[in-house]
């Protein structure tokens, strides 16, 4: 609150400072044309107050403040200096001639870096730091010998002379070359600064890329308008002038256009998000273009038919006017669908927009992607700020972000009668709701989707299903291991035993033989069963668990490549499919390494953490190729699709400090849930 009222109290005292100068200027005899520009310094003002009360400590709101305040002292106190010369006695007058010197360094600074706090306030990169420092402290160093340098300063619109009372003789040729130099910065600065908007304005997210939208909007109103002044100072009939300033209206324009800057800047800095600068923009574009083709068109009709006719003016003008009404109707359709297309996508263009959505969808390989896919196809098409595809059981995939001038709009989506979701969408800022178009557009878009939705719940529960086909699977696994191992194989055993000693109890020579017989198929069936229990799981995650199994095969690799573990004493009980799959992973990794790597350390780091295993796989060789990163050898695919069954994710990429880096994610939980889109 404090903030808001240090920032209410200075624009107040800009105000009071340029309505002083204004009422001096007029006290000196000025005309009104060259006080208007006062007007500016007045919006700056207003402008950085708003900001300055409602974002305390937003570096553009003191940029405009700092800017307004010091033009409208130097305005003040010069108009003031000047005002001593026809009134002799007026206390300081002289002294007051000495701000104007120097006071035009700070208020063109301020304005200079306006650009590259816009708008968030921040600068957009640290390393612009040292040269803004840079310029503060040249502008710094520029200020001393401008405020010390002689002769008469002449106030603008004005056309007398106020000596400078602390003029230093000395100084003026170093001022000079100060001052010019100055210049030739704070332009740099400016240029940069502008360079650097535009390329912010191109890889921003919608919300920054519509404040600047603003800043731009109104600066080409100005160009056009600085334009225009200049075709009309060149075709006046005074040939020394080149600027109309003894032109009441386009002194007004030109102020008008000027006074914008600083009102778009508030505007998008406080109520962006309020106001549709597309809708603008598309009004703008329609009726300049329009005005531009109509006066064209009626010139080339009133010159052709003048040329054909030359006695008939009332008559040319007349059907000239005739022509050019009969041209408008369709004219303005035209360019109002043309700029539509370019401001409001392609609502007019259902079929535009269904192609987009289905190429998007052909597109689109990983199930978990197509939601978010058609949602920011749908944006993209409509230009809408937010739009979000949900699901029957609450998971919503999002784009953008929802405006708060009006409600979202909810369509819903249904497949067969069911219904599989819904729809919702923002309409765009300065709009209360979609029209009929619109709607039209989003409820054939509504059925597309709802055939998507369904689609990817079918895949998601497809997948769902496999992953807790493979769970069971591994649990029978590791039942029957247990069975046949416990069970099944002493059994042989035992019967081996009892065969051994009836052989050795049995004196009969054809009764031993077949006690002989009996004992080796015993041992061969034996061994079949070890084969089957070992080829079921790895015997090594029954007896050692998880952690001791990966310390066995590691401390089992050749003298050459040292590996360290890193798990846990004491896992918690894992499902058998998470532990199979991520021991073999490992091991395969590790014989990656061994193979191919040319590795002389290897890291395995194992943690459990939110339901979730995450193994790690890195080493110290020569790292992967981007030809073998997607996976197209045998052993990297046997990985991804060991992680994938699962419901985890098993990616491989470069090591910072050289090498290769396997990182895996299996779930922990005694059942697959699958990753999004399975979350149903």
């Amino acid at each position: 609150m404090a903030t808001a009222r240090v920032a209410w109290a200075w624009c107040a005292l800009t105000l009071v400072l340029a309505a002083t100068a204004a009422t001096l200027a007029f006290a000196n005899g000025a005309a009104p044309l060259p006080v208007v520009h006062l007007l500016f310094v007045a919006a700056c003002a207003v402008a950085g107050g708003l900001i300055g009360a409602h974002r305390p400590g937003h570096m553009v709101g003191r940029l405009l403040a700092l800017s307004a305040f010091c033009f409208a002292l130097m305005e003040a106190c010069g108009h003031y200096a000047i005002l001593g010369l026809t009134h002799p006695g007026l206390p300081l007058a002289a002294a007051l001639a000495w701000p104007q010197t120097w006071l035009w360094i700070p208020a063109n600074l301020a304005a200079t870096l306006i650009p590259l706090y816009f708008p968030s306030g921040r600068l957009p990169s640290p390393r612009l730091r040292p040269p803004v420092r840079g310029v503060v402290s040249a502008a710094a160093l520029a200020a001393v010998p401008s405020a010390l340098r002689p002769g008469d300063n002449l106030q603008v619109g004005m056309g007398a002379a106020v000596p400078n009372p602390l003029g230093v003789p000395a100084l003026a040729a170093p001022a000079s070359a100060a001052e010019a130099v100055l210049t030739v910065l704070l332009a740099a600065v400016f240029v940069l600064g502008a360079a650097n908007l535009a390329v912010r304005a191109r890889r921003s997210e919608d919300a920054e890329r519509r404040q600047i939208a603003w800043l731009v909007y109104v600066v080409a109103l100005e160009t056009v308008v600085i334009g225009a002044r200049l075709v009309a100072g060149l075709t006046d009939d005074d040939p020394a002038s080149v600027w109309p300033s003894t032109s009441v209206l386009w002194e007004l324009v030109g102020i008008a256009g000027a006074t914008l800057i600083p009102v778009a800047i508030c505007v998008a800095i406080l109520r962006h998000r309020l106001f549709d600068i597309d809708l603008v923009i598309n009004r703008t574009l329609v009726y300049v273009l329009l005005s531009g083709c109509v006066t064209g068109g009626y010139i080339l009709v009133v010159g052709y038919l003048g040329a054909l006719f030359p006695a008939g003016d009332l008559q040319i003008s007349v059907l000239a006017a005739g022509l050019v009404a009969l041209a408008f109707a369709p004219l303005r359709e035209r360019l109002q669908s043309w700029v539509n297309l370019l401001t409001y996508g392609e609502r007019n263009d259902p079929y535009a927009a269904l192609t987009r959505l289905g190429r998007r969808l052909e597109s689109t390989a990983d199930p978990g992607t197509v939601l978010p896919g058609i949602a920011r196809s749908i944006a993209e098409a409509l230009r809408l700020p937010y739009v979000a595809v949900e699901t029957s059981q609450g998971v919503r995939h999002e784009h953008g972000e929802p405006a708060r001038a009006a409600d979202p709009v909810r369509l819903p989506l249904t497949h067969n009668g069911e219904r599989v979701g819904g729809l919702v969408l923002s309409p765009r800022p300065g709009d209360s709701g979609f029209g009929p178009r619109d709607l039209r557009v989003l409820q054939d878009l509504a059925r597309q989707v709802a055939v998507a939705v369904h689609a990817v719940r079918l895949s998601a529960d497809l997948r769902r299903s496999r992953e807790r086909l493979v769970m069971a699977r591994e649990e029978e696994r590791r039942r029957l291991r247990r069975d046949l191992h416990d069970g099944l194989g002493p059994t042989l055993a035992a019967l081996t035993m009892r065969a051994e000693a009836a052989h050795d109890l049995v004196a009969d020579e054809r009764a031993r033989r077949l006690l002989a017989e009996i004992v080796d198929d015993a041992e061969t069936a034996l061994a079949d069963v070890r084969t089957l229990v070992d080829g079921l799981r790895p015997p090594a995650l029954d007896s050692l668990g998880l952690a001791g199994a990966l310390r066995a095969h590691a401390i089992r690799q050749p003298a050459g490549l040292r590996v360290d573990v890193h798990a846990p004493q004491d896992l918690p009980a894992l499902p058998a499919a998470t532990e199979a799959a991520a021991y073999r992973i490992a091991t395969e990794a590790l014989a990656n390494t061994r193979r191919h790597a040319g590795a002389t350390r290897s890291w395995l780091r194992v943690e459990i953490a939110e339901g979730t295993l995450r193994l790690e796989i890195s080493d110290d060789g020569r790292g992967i190729g981007p030809e073998d990163r997607d996976g197209s050898g045998v052993g990297l695919a046997s990985m991804r699709e060991r992680a994938t069954e699962l419901g985890g994710s098993c990616t491989i990429e470069e090591r910072p400090g050289g090498g290769t880096r396997v990182r895996v994610e299996l779930p922990a939980a005694a059942e697959g849930t699958g990753d999004d889109p399975g979350s149903w």
